[in-house]
C-alpha cells in the first residue's frame, strides 16, 4: 500500500490555521475585551497607538499559542470527544513536534512585540503570563475547577496594560478589574464546560460544570453578577459617565438571556450561551468607550 502523499504547503498552512483556532476566533475576542477595558481605563481614553497595536497582536498570537499547547496537552483525550476529534493533532494531521515548534515561534513573536515597547516591567509581567497560559491545559487533570487558572491567564493582560500605559499598576483599580474578569471567565467557561460535561465525565477530566453539579447555572449567574458589581465599582471609583452604566445594564440583559436559554442544559444551547459572551465583553467596552470620549 502506497503511503499518503505529504500535504502541500497550502494544506499544511490550512492545518496550522485550524490548530491555532483562527477559524474560530471567539477566544481572541474573549481575551481581547478585558485587555481593551484596561488599556482605555489606563489611558483615560484612546491609548497610544503603538501600545494598542502591540497588545492586539500579542493577544492574537498568545491565544493562538495557547490553543496549540491545549491541543498538545489533550491529544490523548480529544480523539474520544466528538467535538474535538477532528482537531489536527487529534486526527494525526499535525505531529506533536510540529505543534511544539509552532507554539514556540508564536510565543517568541509575541515576546518580540512586547519588547518593542521598551518597557522592562511589562516584559517581567509577561513571564508569568506565558507560564500560566502553558500550565492551564494540564490543570483539568488535577484541580476541580481548572477554569480558575484560565481566569487568571485571561486576566493577566490587565496589569500589563496599565504598566504599558501608566508605567505603574494601580493596585485597587487593576485588582478590581482583574477580579471582575476572573469571575466572568470562570462563568462563561462553565457554560462551555456544560456543553462538554458528558464527554468530560467519560474520559475522566475535571471541570467547573462537573464541580458545581446541579448548581452550575446558579454559580454562573452569581459569578456574572459579581463581575458586573466589580465593574460597576470601577466605574464609581473613576466617576465614569452614564454610558458606562448603560453598557453594564446591557451586559446584564445578556446575562439574563443566557440564564433563560440554558434552563434545560441542552449542550448545544450552553455552547451558544458561551459564544454570546462576546456580546457581553463588547457592551462593556462600548460603554467605556463612550464614557471616556
Amino acid at each position: 500500500m502506497n503511503p499518503s502523499p505529504a500535504p502541500s504547503v497550502a494544506e499544511q498552512l490550512a492545518l496550522y490555521w485550524r490548530l491555532m483556532r483562527f477559524d474560530r476566533p471567539i477566544g481572541i475576542y474573549l481575551l481581547l475585551w478585558p485587555t481593551l477595558w484596561a488599556l482605555w481605563l489606563a489611558a483615560g481614553g484612546l491609548p497610544p497607538l503603538p501600545v494598542l497595536l502591540v497588545f492586539v497582536l500579542g493577544t492574537v498570537l498568545m491565544r493562538a499559542a495557547g490553543c496549540v499547547v491545549n491541543d498538545l496537552a489533550d491529544r490523548d483525550f480529544d480523539p474520544h470527544v466528538a467535538r474535538t476529534a477532528s482537531r489536527p493533532i487529534a486526527a494525526g494531521l499535525v505531529a506533536p513536534q510540529q505543534a511544539i515548534r509552532l507554539a514556540v515561534v508564536l510565543a517568541l513573536i509575541a515576546f518580540g512585540l512586547t519588547a518593542s515597547l521598551h518597557n522592562v516591567p511589562v516584559l517581567y509581567w509577561s513571564v508569568p503570563a506565558v507560564a500560566i497560559a502553558t500550565i492551564y491545559p494540564f490543570m483539568k487533570r488535577y484541580i476541580s475547577v481548572p477554569q480558575a487558572v484560565l481566569g487568571l491567564a485571561f486576566s493577566w493582560g490587565i496589569p500589563m496594560a496599565y504598566q504599558a500605559v501608566q508605567q505603574r499598576v494601580p493596585l485597587l483599580e487593576a485588582g478590581l478589574l482583574m477580579a471582575a474578569n476572573f469571575c466572568w471567565v470562570v462563568a462563561y467557561d462553565t457554560y462551555y464546560a456544560m456543553a462538554d460535561r458528558d464527554d468530560d465525565l467519560k474520559i475522566g477530566v475535571k471541570s467547573s460544570a462537573i464541580f458545581f453539579g446541579r448548581y452550575d447555572r446558579a454559580a454562573v449567574i452569581a459569578l456574572q453578577l459579581l463581575a458586573l458589581g466589580l465593574l460597576l465599582t470601577v466605574g464609581l471609583l473613576r466617576d465614569l459617565a452614564w454610558p458606562y452604566a448603560a453598557g453594564l445594564a446591557a451586559a446584564l440583559v445578556t446575562v439574563l438571556h443566557q440564564a433563560w436559554i440554558t434552563r434545560d442544559r441542552i449542550p448545544a444551547v450552553c455552547f451558544q450561551a458561551f459564544l454570546s459572551n462576546n456580546r457581553f465583553g463588547a457592551l462593556v467596552f462600548v460603554g467605556l468607550l463612550l464614557a471616556l470620549r
